[in-house]
């Protein structure tokens, strides 16, 4: 059974996407992977629009299953998150309009599911894509192959429901505990003794 999966990696400057396509018991082929430059347009709405309609004909052009679209990382700088999530919105919003089903994957566990390292460098994850696809990918095109990365990871994740484990696995920053005083401590634990 053929599948096709369409990777995103949203942004309103530069978007990446990249399509695979997967048969049964076989390696997946890449299909296309290639970046949207949106600097020229200085229009904000244009550049919307822009996504929109790329990602309508894409979805038109090569009728994939499913979008694979990475989630917008948590940075400081609010308005730059708050654009990566209107592109996101975009691109989720053409998918809808075609019943494309979708998926939001965390930067992590794509990287995670890829190189086994969550904190892998675009760089690595273009490595190691290289070697599970059998392509030459150019490090030029890093959008490109994010995109790619978030359907591979799609199709790793659906195909086998346990290769997200080593995601899970992965080693998770310890919340800070909550000092407390002595007097706190006390009042909150009176079965103790001190």
């Amino acid at each position: 059974m053929e599948k096709i999966i369409i990777g995103v990696d949203p942004g309103t400057l530069i978007m990446g996407y990249g399509i695979l396509k997967v048969e049964e018991h076989s390696r997946p082929e890449m299909l296309l992977m290639d970046v949207l430059y949106m600097k020229n347009i200085s229009d904000y709405n244009l550049r919307i629009r822009h996504i929109y309609n790329s990602m309508v004909r894409l979805i038109d052009e090569y009728h994939p299953d499913h979008l694979a679209i990475e989630a917008p990382f948590f940075g400081k700088n609010v308005q730059s998150m708050l654009k990566l999530g209107r592109a996101q919105g975009v691109a989720i919003a053409a998918a809808i309009s075609r019943d494309l089903s979708f998926t939001e994957y965390e930067p992590a566990t794509i990287k995670q599911t890829i190189t086994g390292n969550g904190n892998a460098s675009k760089e690595q994850v273009r490595s190691m894509l290289m070697a599970q696809l059998g392509v030459e990918l150019q490090n030029k095109y890093l959008d490109a192959t994010d995109a790619l990365a978030a359907a591979y990871t799609c199709w790793r994740i659906t195909s086998n429901p346990y290769a997200d484990i080593r995601a899970m696995l992965a080693p998770q920053k310890k919340k800070a505990k909550k000092k407390v005083s002595w007097a706190e401590y006390v009042t909150q634990n009176p079965d103790r003794k001190v």
